[in-house]
């Protein structure tokens, strides 16, 4: 694409944006002067679209109403983007249930790229690899993310009906704070209405959001992803941890994260940076389903600890010490 070529397209795309653009303005986001901008309103012209000269002190141009947008050209890194965008959102889990929605945008744009674009495109692919397989995850429907997500926009309060992991149904009515991703799925945080906490819901669990009259302000505090951690560390579950490891934040923050466990002495270390860096005993806490992962990850934090509760953990790092000794020995 010539570089006047790809300039017309830009001015295109600033004036599809809306609104009436200054010469001035457009010269500055081309890198040309006035002059070069009216002749590439002239190209645009010559190809049929309707662009409008505005007068008066804060004129310019704008494209006539009722214009109907031409196909979508994007450039070659453009494509590229799209497309990787849609492989790695096909791999997390972040789709909606239209599952073949990511899979036939793909084949579309496949199509109609250059050779050589598809020939890079698909050496890009066989070089990938990933760390993790992909996995079968429960996926949103498209209007019930779009409605929340507009809910979230004008902070309007939504009605969902929600069915829990035990498979209760309820009716709620929830002031949506955001949407977050999260280990391939969404999830939506906000204040429950009903009870008047913040609750945390898994997007493909709702089966219909429906805008509500009214509107509320967002608390201050932690964003949305920060409150969705926060929700998952202190979830209940079948069994409660409660360990000692004597380490920095940071090393133990490599293998048990703020999305499984809270540290008792992070939130007055928050506010001192030494402290956080500075090995100490700290008190650990998680709430989980399963114990039989938690053995070879306290191993792998290779820093002394203690575990407090439950009697069946200490069991199991007991058995798993027995069981490496004995490989070590036949070694």
């Amino acid at each position: 694409m010539t570089r006047p070529t790809g300039r017309v397209l830009t001015l295109l795309e600033l004036l599809q944006s809306g609104g009436t653009r200054t010469v001035a303005e457009l010269a500055d986001r081309l890198g040309v002067e006035g002059r070069t901008v009216r002749r590439y309103v002239d190209h645009l012209i010559d190809l049929d679209v309707p662009v409008e000269s505005v007068r008066g002190r804060y004129g310019g141009y704008r494209l006539g109403p009722g214009y109907r947008l031409p196909p979508l050209m994007l450039s070659d890194d453009e494509a590229l983007a799209v497309l990787l965008g849609l492989v790695a959102g096909r791999r997390a889990g972040l789709t909606t249930t239209e599952h073949t929605a990511s899979e036939t945008a793909s084949a579309k744009i496949r199509r109609v790229l250059p050779k050589h674009l598809a020939r890079r495109l698909d050496t890009l692919l066989e070089a990938l690899a990933f760390t993790d397989q992909p996995g079968e995850f429960d996926t949103p429907d498209a209007e019930v993310l779009l409605a929340v997500a507009d809910a979230v926009r004008h902070r309007r309060p939504v009605s969902i009906r929600y069915t829990d992991r035990d498979g209760r149904r309820s009716e709620r009515t929830l002031h949506a704070y955001g949407i977050v991703a999260h280990a391939g799925r969404w999830y939506v945080t906000g204040k429950d209405d009903r009870i008047g906490e913040d609750r945390t819901f898994r997007l493909d669990r709702i089966a219909d959001a429906r805008p509500l009259p009214g509107s509320f302000e967002p608390p201050v505090g932690p964003g949305p992803a920060q409150r969705v951690l926060s929700a998952f560390a202190t979830a209940e579950y079948r069994h409660e941890v409660t360990l000692r490891i004597h380490g920095t934040v940071e090393q133990i923050r490599a293998r048990l994260p703020a999305t499984v466990a809270s540290l008792e002495t992070e939130e007055y270390e928050s506010a001192a940076g030494a402290d956080r860096a500075t090995e100490r005993w700290r008190r650990v806490e998680l709430r989980v389903e399963r114990l039989d992962w938690l053995p070879p990850v306290l191993a792998s934090l290779d820093r002394p600890f203690v575990v407090e509760r439950p009697d069946e953990l200490r069991d199991l790092v007991v058995a798993l010490a027995d069981r490496l000794t004995s490989c070590a020995r036949r070694a």
